[in-house]
């Protein structure tokens, strides 16, 4: 926490902000880049995405009030950024942002960053599946571990909705993978 602290000290200072938002930058970006991908679905979305996050970041650093962890803050706007990002391009192409999500998980395979196999595949349709709010209490939850106290903060919700939502999302997933033909 020290190291955070004067992380963002050096940062909101402007002879230091330079060389702080490098090590920011190195410190976070593989995190938020996965964080992002499990959103967007698409390699170079979700390396838009990142490039936007970390804009958003050195602009309103100053704004960072310290009430909850740094990256607590940053997977916030990461996590805004992916949302819009998303709905700016289904209004682009005049689809629902559901289509936007589909059309990503039918390329995934595809895609050449992707290294799942069939069985991460599959999770990641079941993920699809679902609300988005569920998908990203799950994705948090699930892959990246990350405290419900934390969600709270960074989806401004509820711990006890973040339980129950997450609660849903796993059971769910589970019911799409056992009704899969292709499982």
């Amino acid at each position: 926490m020290v190291e955070e602290q004067s992380l963002v000290t050096a940062l909101k200072s402007q002879d230091q902000r330079e060389k702080a938002f490098r090590e920011l930058i190195t410190t976070y970006k593989e995190r938020l880049y996965w964080h992002i991908r499990k959103i967007v679905l698409n390699h170079d979305d979700a390396d838009d995405v990142l490039q936007n996050t970390f804009i958003k970041v050195f602009r309103n650093i100053d704004k960072f009030q310290g009430e909850s962890k740094l990256y607590t803050w940053m997977y916030r706007i990461a996590t805004n950024e992916s949302i819009t990002f998303i709905n700016k391009k289904a209004k682009k192409l005049q689809v629902t942002s559901e289509e936007v999500q589909q059309a990503a998980l039918s390329n995934l395979k595809e895609d050449v960053y992707f290294e799942g196999n069939e069985i991460q595949l599959k999770l990641q349709r079941a993920i699809a599946s679902l609300p988005q709010k569920q998908q990203l209490v799950f994705n948090m939850k699930y892959f990246d571990d990350i405290k419900y106290e934390e969600l709270s903060t960074i989806l401004d919700t509820s711990v006890g909705g973040l339980k129950s939502s997450y609660h849903i999302a796993v059971k769910k997933i589970t019911t799409f993978l056992e009704n899969d033909e292709t499982f």
